[in-house]
């Protein structure tokens, strides 16, 4: 399949365009404290530390993977406790590491992926946006993303680009679509101690002084959760917010609507069959 001209420019366009900068835009950005939203992938499997991240008072992210053990039960749980949820979509990855159920992979052609895609959407109740679980090999594909993008594209749905690899280009994809996105700034525990999370937590806090806004990314290990935990009931004092990934997202674009009533076609949740 030839990727249409139409999306190239779009991307290309979008590698060059900067916003415009007003005085206006200044000063109301000057009066929003550095905020931060805080995605934890990977949830679904450990239970846990699941309900431990579900009763943090803050507003954070929370990414379930597709069909495991508890994705149903902890999410549904966490939109009663108000938190946002996300699909962690598993995609193809240049290290061979299996997917799981629900993962897309280049052997895939357009109709299987946007199935596959589409199931796993509607087997995560309450589902507001997507980002990739892994990707490091399907992120780079320009064919595979104009497919994964173009179904997402039906949805009330953003996309958040993990960057798993640096020449991801799902992000400008999904832009190119007019998908609401963001990009992830810091993983905060790729290394599983307190010294870790607490330096890469500081390096996000340092992104958001200096852009006004920052996404990182964690994973629902003990460590992690022990630390946010302490952490996060700190930052008021210290002048940071913390929002949803929608929250940022509407702070980056001037406190629009993602969507208006009706744009999109309504996710039907329905108890998909593992792939």
């Amino acid at each position: 399949m030839k990727v249409p001209a139409t999306l190239m420019a779009a991307i290309a366009l979008l590698a060059v365009a900067s916003p415009a900068s007003s005085g206006e835009g200044r000063d109301r950005s000057q009066q929003i404290p550095p905020t931060i939203a805080i995605i934890i992938d990977d949830m679904g499997h450990n239970l846990a530390e699941g309900r431990r991240l579900i009763g943090l008072e803050q507003p954070i992210t929370l990414a379930f993977l597709p069909y495991r053990r508890h994705t149903t039960e902890l999410a549904e749980h966490a939109h009663r406790k108000q938190k946002e949820i996300m699909l962690h979509a598993p995609m193809a990855n240049t290290r061979n590491i299996g997917l799981g159920p629900g993962g897309l992979s280049p052997g895939m052609g357009k109709d299987s992926m946007a199935t596959t895609l589409r199931r796993a959407l509607q087997s995560i109740p309450h589902v507001r946006g997507v980002n990739n679980h892994m990707g490091s090999l399907l992120t780079q594909q320009l064919e595979a993303m104009d497919w994964v993008m173009s179904e997402l594209d039906h949805y009330p749905v953003y996309f958040v680009d993990s960057r798993t690899i640096a020449s991801s280009i799902a992000g400008e994809v999904a832009a190119a679509y007019r998908i609401p996105t963001l990009t992830r700034d810091v993983f905060l525990d790729h290394e599983q101690t307190e010294e870790y999370v607490d330096k890469q937590f500081r390096l996000l806090i340092k992104r958001a002084k200096e852009n006004g806004s920052a996404v990182g990314i964690g994973h629902p290990h003990k460590v992690t959760v022990d630390y946010l935990e302490k952490r996060l009931p700190e930052l008021d004092e210290e002048g940071i917010a913390i929002a949803t990934v929608s929250g940022v997202w509407a702070m980056r674009n001037g406190n629009r609507q993602m969507f208006a009533e009706g744009e999109k076609r309504a996710i039907r949740p329905a108890l998909a069959k593992q792939e």
